[in-house]
């Protein structure tokens, strides 16, 4: 099986997440919570490594996760 490498936001993501000391299951559970979107590990992964692009989804891991959005850094 391809293991993919996560995007830069993926990286930021999961470094946040070992610096709170919160699993990957934390935050799904966050984003399903503040979205309302289903959210499960599968849509976590595709997001992550670059498969999905869902800014609705996006925003609300940086929110949960208070991390800058991309656009303030000139990304």
């Amino acid at each position: 099986m391809l293991k993919r490498t996560p995007t830069a936001f993926g990286l930021t993501v999961k470094t946040r997440l070992l610096e709170i000391g919160q699993p990957q299951e934390w935050l799904i559970r966050a984003c399903r919570e503040k979205t309302g979107m289903y959210v499960g590990s599968s849509t976590m992964y595709k997001l992550l490594t670059g498969q999905l692009d869902s800014q609705r989804l996006k925003a609300a891991i940086r929110e949960v996760l208070q991390i800058p959005d991309d656009q303030q850094k000139g990304a």
